[in-house]
This record gives C-alpha cells, structure tokens and sequence, in this order.
C-alpha cells in the first residue's frame, strides 16, 4: 500500500465523497460563523481533507482548519446526505498527530496528561486533593489578590474560578462501589464516574448515584474503570484511545447490569462511538456494539425508571444549555426537559440556538482559547437576553466554560451554571 493509499484510507477519503457541499451546515457552525472563512466550515474542511487524500496539499495544510474546529456535530444532524462527519475529522487528527514535529518537551508533556493523568483514577483525585487544600487553605485568595493566577499559561486563571468547593480527601475516600434502593430493586446499572467529572464534579458524581439509587437502581463502581478516551480521540491519539475503550469494556460486566450510566455528555458520546474504533468483525469490535448499546445518560434512567418525586420547589428562572455531543452523538435531547418540568417552581426560558455550542469541546477552550471565547460571547448574547437566575448543563465542560461566560460578562451575582444533576437533588427527591 502507498503512503498515498495508506492516508486515504486513515482519513476516510471515501466517505469526503458523501458531501455534495450544499451548504446545510454553514448557518450551524459555529465556527464559521464566528470566523467567516470557508475553510472553517464542515464542507471546507471536508473538501480540504480530499485534497489531501489526492496529494494536492500537505498534511501541515489541514492543521489550523482542522484544530479550531470544535467537533460539535451539529453539521451531522442538519446534514441532508448524512455525511460521516465525524470520523473524517479524527482521521484527519489521526494523520496531523502521526507527522506533525513537535519538541521533545511537548511530547513527554502530552505522554504524560493522555497516558498518566487522565486515564489514572488516582491521579485525578490527587489533582481534586491539591484543589480542595489549596481552596481550603487561602491559598487560592491570596493567588487572586495578588494576580499570580494571571501568570499562569493557558488563561488557568479564567477556569480556575469556575472551579467548584472540592470535597477533602476523607469523603473521596469513602466513597462506596455499590448501592442498592431501600425498597424494590428495579435495575442493576454501572455508574461511568469519568476523569474530569470525579477529579473536578466529585459531588455531582455523588449525586448522581443517590438519584438513581432514589430511583429503584443498584448502582456499581467498577473500580478499573479508565478515560473515556474522547480527549485522545480529539487529539489525534487514536490508539491510546482504543486502549481505553478496550480496559473500560474489560472493566465493565455487561452480563449483571442494564445500563452504563455516565453523566457527561462527552463520555458518553464517546462511549456509544467505541464500535468505530476497532476493524468490523474482530473481537473487540463486537464487544464494542455490546458495551455501547447500554450505554445511556442519567437523564434517560431516570425517566425511564420514573422513580422519583420533587417535593421541595425550587423558584428558580432558569435556561437550559445542551451538551452538543449528547445531542448530537448520543441523539439525548428530550430526557433532560422532561425532568426539568417535574421541578415545582421552575420557570424553563428556552434560548434561541440551544443548539449553538458554547466553545467548551473538551480541551478547545484552553489550546484555542481567543476563537473559544468569540463563540462563548454568542452563547452569552443568546443567555442574557433570557435573564435566568440559573443556566442548567449536562456536561462538565459545559459547565465550566457556562460559568467562565457568567464571569466574563459580569453576571456572576446575578446568575450561576448548575449540573442538571445537581439542581434536581435541590428539589428534595424522594421514591415514588
């Protein structure tokens, strides 16, 4: 196979062909919208791909139009031809990571984030113990007061404030691996806890697994449980990505349980996603469609279940900002709401491009942080015009980078970002 073949091949230059560049997906993009240049928009970068796939431009063309885009996935649900989205933009990841030079720092840099910290469970409640002592212990105030946050790379300082209390190492410590309902067992599920979200969202994780155990579920921690892998997938990493798909499926018996619960919109993309990482027929592949079938979101479980009932009210003008891999990946979009609307008190104000991204995409806002705010400043246009005292999320990402927006335009006594998860222990949850 020539190197030429070998490309096409790993950047899915077959499927380039699906597109007819009708331009659907422009008014969707947030990207194009923001940076008004063809080559940020879905059909300009797929049509950039094919042009590499037949040798008219260098793999070091794609970079830039391929790195600022945030993977969002909107372009795959307006998409009139069904175009594989997706997949050509990792492959074509796949391809930049594999020839691009880079300096043997930043090499043994990513090594150790994407192979050490993130899919490490103890690394990342490490990182929540450092948070929490250094929240804990004035440390965080005196950094502000005297702006040595402000020195940090990668604007550390705007998400360091979005940062919630973290809980001490004794309550992460005694956390339990299973719970069961006081009354009657009605599911068995595994609870997906994630990197960010047990690192950083340790009390929503908390939360979550007492909302299902409310519902009727025993709840399961599998304890060699890894990374999701989407941050290695969106960096070009494929193959690390499928190592943590493989410990995951190893991590998880599917035989005991009736769903995979996760409640970050992102890993739970991902995971639905893992068939696409294996070749169709070999043994993981197959494990894969088992493992993503039972996949699904809190907010699924829980209406289905149909468990529980809210008796405190919560009076609360709140706005509702979807994860776009939930809705775009996942195709979850109803569940949340119909939840919201079980809430006595609430008064839902719904924007008016829900479906907007709101420039978090995993680690987008911090490696490209300038074209992440542009698109964050047109989420906030669209919040501020609705007033709401809460935006509710579904997504830790978006949550962080909702109240990076609140901060940044000055709302911050007037508004707050919460995890759908967490407003709904607010509203006193109790069994049926």
């Amino acid at each position: 196979m020539s190197d030429l073949e070998a490309l096409r091949k790993q950047v899915n230059y077959d499927q380039t062909f699906d597109c007819v560049q009708c331009g659907y997906c422009l008014p969707v993009c947030p990207t194009y919208e923001t940076m008004k240049r063809e080559t940020h928009s879905p059909r300009g970068r797929i049509n950039l791909v094919k042009m590499a796939g037949e040798g008219k431009i260098k793999i070091a063309d794609l970079k830039e139009p391929i790195e600022k885009c945030l993977g969002c996935m909107a372009c795959t649900t307006i998409c009139p031809t069904n175009v594989q989205y997706g997949r050509i933009l990792e492959g074509a990841k796949e391809a930049i990571e594999q020839h691009e030079v880079k300096s043997g720092f930043q090499r043994k840099t990513e090594q150790f984030l994407f192979d050490r910290v993130f899919p490490s469970s103890r690394w990342m409640g490490t990182l929540g113990n450092a948070a929490w002592l250094y929240q804990k212990s004035g440390m965080r105030k005196l950094a502000q007061v005297t702006y040595l946050t402000s020195a940090s790379p990668l604007n550390v300082s705007r998400f360091e404030k979005a940062v919630p209390d973290q809980p001490g190492p004794l309550e992460r410590s005694l956390r339990k691996h299973r719970v069961r309902p006081d009354y009657k067992l009605r599911m068995t599920v595994a609870f997906f806890t994630g990197c960010v979200m047990d690192g950083v969202f340790f009390d929503t994780n908390q939360n979550t697994m007492e909302l299902l155990r409310l519902s009727g579920a025993e709840v399961v921690v599998p304890r060699n449980q890894t990374c999701c892998g989407a941050l290695h997938s969106h960096a070009g990493k494929s193959s690390s990505a499928e190592e943590l798909a493989i410990r995951n499926m190893e991590a998880f018996d599917l035989e005991e349980i009736d769903y995979i619960v996760n409640n970050a919109g992102g890993c739970g993309a991902k995971m639905t996603e893992y068939p696409h990482l294996f070749e169709r027929g070999t043994y993981w592949h197959e494990q894969a469609k088992d493992f993503s079938e039972k996949v699904r979101d809190i907010s699924e479980v829980l209406v289905e279940l149909d468990g529980l009932e809210f008796t405190e009210p919560v009076e609360l003008t709140i706005t509702y900002q979807p994860s776009c891999h939930m809705t775009h990946v996942q195709r979850v979009s109803e569940p949340p709401l119909l939840l919201l609307n079980q809430v006595r008190g609430l008064k839902l104000r719904p924007l008016k491009r829900p479906d907007f991204c709101c420039g978090s995409a995993g680690i987008y806002n911090l490696v490209n942080y300038d074209e992440s705010m542009k698109i964050l400043d047109v989420k906030m246009d669209d919040v501020k015009e609705k007033r709401p005292d809460a935006v509710i999320t579904t997504n830790p990402g978006c949550l962080i980078q909702m109240r990076v927006g609140i901060e940044r335009t000055g709302l911050e006594k007037k508004m707050e970002a919460m995890h759908l998860v967490d407003l709904l222990m607010e509203a006193g949850p109790v069994p049926k």
